[in-house]
């Protein structure tokens, strides 16, 4: 099987040491694409140095709602030529989250939506987070979405509505180790199945949401993309499908979305 983990945050500092290392070991798993995640400045910047570096990677950038109140020109500038040279595959992570309020949520609007901008400019997909925040998200989303190539809620965890909502929107949704969670997870499982096979994908988020179903249990709680694997086997048993039909359901998925030639 091919996977592609569409949501690694390998510009993280828990992979400072051995970050060549874990791209190697989610090859061998079978991740024969990476799409590392940017979220601000300093991540923008290492995400498109390992895309040049490492040809299973390949960059976004964008300015992850948390850190909204350091929007500025020059980060403006990174993200924009970034995408005019063709150096990122999607802008983002951008989006809102009302669950932890870091940055105020007037800022977090704004700045959303002047990077729906760079993504509509460019015809690139936009990578998304949203958490807590659905009914301001989904106006903004809509206001953009005539003109945005596509996008992918990436690490959905909404409900009902906001799923149906999305999906009439024709995005993607991304899956991450979440639905793997017994404790937290199940409205998720419940939902998972209502995704169709075209608008799937499957992401760890690492270093974060170490799914729950490995086994034996890692020593470490730092999760990586070897561990898709485990994020598949659940989805395919929550949609009552094989893994190998999840895999290259969502193999392909991603390569339609951030223009990849398939593997």
């Amino acid at each position: 099987m091919q996977l592609t983990d569409i949501g690694a945050n390998l510009a993280h500092e828990s992979f400072d040491d051995d970050r060549d290392a874990v791209i190697d070991r989610a090859q061998a798993a079978g991740i024969e694409r990476l799409i590392v995640t940017g979220s601000d400045a300093a991540s923008n910047a290492h995400a498109i140095d390992l895309a040049a570096r490492h040809g299973s990677c390949f960059a976004t950038a964008g300015l992850h709602p948390h850190h909204a109140a350091e929007w500025s020109d020059t980060l403006l500038s990174q993200i924009d030529d970034a995408a005019a040279r063709g150096a990122i595959v999607a802008v983002g992570e951008t989006g809102l989250d009302f669950f932890r309020d870091i940055s105020p949520r007037d800022r977090q609007e704004q700045v959303f939506a002047e990077q729906l901008d760079i993504a509509c400019r460019h015809r690139l997909p936009a990578f998304l987070h949203q958490r807590d925040a659905h009914e301001r998200f989904l106006p903004i989303l809509e206001a953009a979405r005539p003109r945005l190539s596509q996008a992918v809620v990436h690490c959905f965890t909404d409900s009902h509505a906001a799923l149906d909502a999305y999906l009439a929107l024709d995005v993607y949704i991304g899956i991450t180790g979440w639905v793997c969670d017994e404790r937290r997870g199940r409205t998720l499982y419940d939902l998972v199945a209502r995704i169709p096979d075209d608008r799937l994908l499957i992401e760890t988020d690492c270093p974060y949401l170490m799914p729950r179903t490995i086994r034996p249990r890692p020593k470490t709680r730092r999760n990586e993309p070897a561990n898709l694997p485990w994020v598949l086997a659940t989805v395919a048993a929550a949609r009552h499908q094989t893994p190998e039909h999840v895999a290259a359901a969502t193999h392909a998925n991603a390569a339609r979305l951030f223009g990849l030639t398939d593997q």
